[in-house]
C-alpha cells in the first residue's frame, strides 16, 4: 500500500452535532446579523455566508396549541421563541397540549431531540391548571 506519512487521526463527530445535549446550535448571518435555526439562507437576505453559534436552548412559548386545520386533531407543537432572536416550531413534553400556555418557559430535553429530528423542549414551570382565571 502507499502511505502519505500523515496521520489524519479520528475525527471529532461532536464538535459538528447540530443538537447537542445541552442546546441548541442555531446559524447567524453575516451580512444582517440575522439569527435562524436550522436554514441554509438567511431569510432576511439570502445570504449562504451563515455561522454557527450555541444556544442553551432556553425560551418562551409565543403560540401554543397547533391545531391541524383538516382533522382537529391538537398537536403537542408550539412556537417557541428563543431570547437569541429566532422562533422555532418545537414539541412540547411533560405535559398535555392544552396544559401549555403562551408565556410558559421552556428548557431542552436531555438528547434534545427525537428520533424524527424534531426539537423537544420541556416545561420549566409545572403547568397551570387548566380551568378559568
Amino acid at each position: 500500500m502507499f502511505s502519505t506519512g500523515i496521520d489524519v487521526g479520528p475525527t471529532d463527530r461532536g464538535a459538528a452535532d447540530p443538537h447537542p445535549a445541552d442546546g441548541l446550535t442555531y446559524q447567524v448571518c453575516r451580512w444582517c446579523g440575522t439569527s435562524s435555526f436550522r436554514k441554509l439562507l438567511c431569510p432576511v437576505c439570502a445570504s449562504s455566508d451563515l455561522e454557527s453559534e450555541h444556544s442553551d436552548g432556553h425560551g418562551v412559548v409565543v403560540r401554543s396549541h397547533v391545531v391541524n386545520r383538516y382533522s382537529r386533531v391538537m398537536r403537542n407543537e408550539s412556537l417557541v421563541r428563543f431570547p437569541e432572536g429566532f422562533v422555532y416550531r418545537c414539541r412540547i413534553v411533560g405535559a398535555a397540549p392544552h396544559l401549555v400556555n403562551v408565556g410558559d418557559r421552556v428548557r431542552p430535553v436531555d438528547g434534545t431531540t427525537s428520533e424524527a429530528g424534531e426539537v423537544v423542549l420541556e416545561l420549566c414551570d409545572p403547568p397551570r391548571s387548566a380551568g378559568w382565571y
